[in-house]
């Protein structure tokens, strides 16, 4: 135990225990006591030294302090601490402090005691403690990524994010430092990371087996199999499990051909639907294609975009947000904006197609990567309809949007009144476990037969395993009904959020699979530049928000958070953006 007189102490009542008696050696064991209440971080050291110069041996022992086990503190306790950064106590009297305390408020101020001024938003309260971290170092993981890892990666941020560890809707940095998690690993992270059912689900299956391959039986992917395609409507009742939603797609484009005997396939623009050599011809955004020959046969028709496609109303989309600036005498039941885009992808189909005959028709519910474009009420059943009546097959790609993320259903594209005749799916359905799926009908799926096709790791034991457990918990925790109702919220926010900020030109989504497209002119739509873009970017990083981006401009935040985020996070985040604009755009 070390001693110092007191003279500005830094510290919270419920968490300290204030004697003015030397009644030391009964809390010897169990408390530290302090002289002040102050990071002693390494790159703190400096402004102790020029605060406290006297006081060198207590910054000594604390620094030597600092590789102990800590307690995580919330930053609304932090935050309480920091308002009594400036009270004075008489000198003479002692403080002591549980020293996990004591670490974990040291570790907490690690990236900057501004954060938990009152000028920043105070983070809600987390009790999860996360394991401290020992690995590799910030720079020589720079300098491995440079030397060994292809540049293809992208990242995000000037500096990037390194992750050690995952709670539910949380991440740590290797510093210890809290994020509130709106992007879910690029909407993959559905219940919520670690989530403790599928965690403890994946430990049990590995424990007893990992791999097979599918020449030999195992339990868990016939358990996991019926249990999936009774989450799906009418025929669609034969799965193929794969590992990723390039994988996905790729085989529902080959089905499609194999079934209808046509080479034929359309897409929208603006979609993502993977990056495989096929597939980068189904996707219709160009910052994801190489200059290699890619999609021989596939066609791409206009995107039904109410925002910023040529037709759009006031009441296109099935979102608590419509388009701000735009106004329709449409009837009831009836969406012009939509009949007009169907028009488009009718004209690609007699225009462009051999003998008018469409294999396949590859449609997300709601575009993802592209930005999180919804289409008109009334535009994708009609298209489906179309596309079967020349012959093709409908696939509906729910990668981004299933497994409740939109909250009223369970699929995307339930929301728009349609049962596809193959469905992809991936990201949501394994937790961040890779693992993917095919669903189709038993009529489309004999196509398969007629040769041999294998996947070594489609539909492990541990995959199955995971990709059960996560359906229990959407189930038992209610997570669908969260995504609607902290969906709808977190939108209805957003726009009293436009309402003070002009440079937020569209609001869009349903349930948590949201975007918020900024603009510097709104009625121009005119993208917002992307120097600013990234200042409003960082600046929400720097306050504990990691959000997406996206969209054709790479201009709309995209926020897809785990599925069990809470209003209380979500009014943490629209406290964040609104600083983040005031620093950017005011």
């Amino acid at each position: 135990m070390c001693q110092y007189p007191i003279r500005k102490p830094r510290t919270a009542k419920r968490m300290t225990q204030r004697s003015t008696a030397g009644d030391a050696s009964d809390t010897a064991s169990k408390y530290f006591k302090i002289n002040v209440f102050f990071p002693f971080i390494d790159h703190c050291i400096a402004q102790l030294e020029e605060r406290f110069p006297e006081d060198k041996s207590a910054m000594f022992l604390a620094s030597k302090l600092m590789p102990l086990k800590v307690h995580t503190m919330s930053q609304i306790e932090t935050a309480k601490i920091y308002e009594w950064y400036s009270s004075d106590l008489p000198d003479g009297d002692t403080y002591y402090m549980e020293i996990q305390r004591w670490m974990a408020f040291c570790r907490t101020f690690s990236y900057g005691l501004i954060r938990c001024s009152s000028s920043a938003p105070s983070m809600p309260p987390c009790d999860f403690i996360p394991e401290k971290y020992e690995g590799i170092s910030y720079d020589d993981a720079m300098k491995v990524r440079s030397k060994n890892l292809t540049p293809a990666l992208l990242t995000f941020y000037k500096k990037p994010v390194m992750i050690n560890q995952g709670h539910m809707q949380w991440l740590w940095d290797i510093n210890d430092k809290r994020y509130l998690d709106l992007f879910a690993g690029i909407v993959t992270v559905s219940v919520g990371h670690c989530h403790p059912k599928v965690t403890k689900a994946a430990e049990k299956q590995m424990r007893k087996l990992w791999h097979t391959t599918n020449i030999y039986l195992h339990p868990a992917i016939h358990e996991y199999a019926e249990k999936l395609v009774a989450k799906l409507p009418g025929d669609l009742k034969v799965v193929y499990f794969t590992n990723s939603g390039s994988e996905a797609n790729d085989l529902a484009l080959l089905m499609a051909r194999m079934y209808t005997g046509t080479f034929e396939a359309l897409s929208l623009r603006n979609a993502y639907h993977g990056a495989s050599p096929y597939l980068m011809g189904l996707t219709a955004l160009s910052t994801w294609k190489y200059n290699s020959p890619t999609g021989l046969g596939i066609h791409q028709t206009m995107n039904a975009d109410p925002y910023r496609g040529p037709w759009g109303g006031a009441r296109c989309r099935d979102s608590p947000s419509q388009v701000i600036g735009r106004s329709c005498d449409c009837a009831e039941g009836q969406c012009q904006a939509g009949e007009h885009y169907l028009d488009q992808l009718k004209d690609t189909v007699a225009f462009s197609m051999p003998n008018k005959r469409c294999g396949a028709f590859f449609a997300e519910s709601i575009q993802g990567v592209g930005g999180t474009v919804q289409f008109p009420k009334n535009f994708l059943k009609p298209a489906f309809e179309h596309v079967r009546s020349h012959g093709g097959v409908c696939i509906s790609d729910e990668v981004q949007t299933g497994f409740g993320r939109l909250g009223t259903h369970f699929w995307g594209f339930e929301t728009h009144d349609i049962v596809p005749d193959i469905v992809t799916m991936a990201k949501g359905i394994g937790n961040g476990f890779p693992l993917a799926a095919v669903v189709t009908t038993p009529e489309i799926a004999k196509q398969m037969g007629t040769a041999l096709h294998f996947n070594t790791y489609g539909g492990n034991p541990m995959a199955s395993a995971v990709g059960s457990a996560v359906l229990d918990a959407i189930e038992e925790d209610g997570t669908q009904q969260n995504s609607l109702e902290v969906g709808t919220y977190f939108i209805n926010k957003l726009r009293e959020l436009q309402n003070e900020f002009d440079v937020i030109g569209d609001v869009r989504g349903k349930g948590l699979m949201i975007g918020v497209e900024l603009v510097s002119d709104r009625e121009k739509r005119t993208p917002l530049a992307a120097d600013i873009v990234g200042k409003i970017w960082e600046d929400m990083k720097d306050m504990g928000l990691l959000v997406g981006k996206g969209g054709f401009y790479g201009t709309t935040l995209r926020i897809k958070p785990p599925m069990c985020i809470t209003k209380e996070d979500t009014d943490f985040s629209i406290d964040v953006m609104r600083k983040a604009f005031q620093n950017s755009c005011q």
